[in-house]
């Protein structure tokens, strides 16, 4: 990972740095102090509202695919396709990701070497690695 991220700083390369959010659309009381028993009405069910973002290591530009169903491979993909669109320089990709299952798969991979974008998985556990993580 270290001689890319020399590359991006010397701008050779591009570094990006991947990861969703899920946000959890309703409200949760910790802790409600009061006299009389109060009954706030919430939003029931799991409705989501999902974020896949990938930051460029050295300007910090971000590039984020959203949806409020599910970040899937094809999420992925749409992704991928994002960061070419702003690859004006034409110089080589390289993305580094977590490992979700969705992030590894074939669909992914392939469109990946078709595009000629190289995929970095970082090991399992290991959100201090992310650069992304600390957005």
């Amino acid at each position: 990972m270290t001689p890319r991220l020399e590359e991006a700083q010397k701008r050779k390369r591009q570094v990006y740095f991947v990861d969703s959010a899920h946000f959890v659309l309703g409200s949760f009381i910790g802790y409600l102090w009061c006299v009389a028993r109060v009954f706030i009405p919430a939003s029931s069910g799991r409705s989501r509202y999902n974020v896949l973002g990938a930051v460029d290591a050295v300007t910090h530009h971000l590039i984020t695919v959203c949806n409020d169903a599910y970040i899937n491979a094809c999420s992925v993909c749409e992704l991928l396709h994002k960061i070419m669109e702003v690859n004006v320089e034409k110089i080589p990709i390289t993305i580094i990701l977590d490992n979700a299952r969705y992030q590894r798969c074939a669909l992914v991979t392939e469109l990946a070497a078709k595009l000629k974008i190289e995929l970095l998985f970082l090991p399992s556990y290991s959100p201090n690695l992310n650069l992304i993580d600390g957005y």
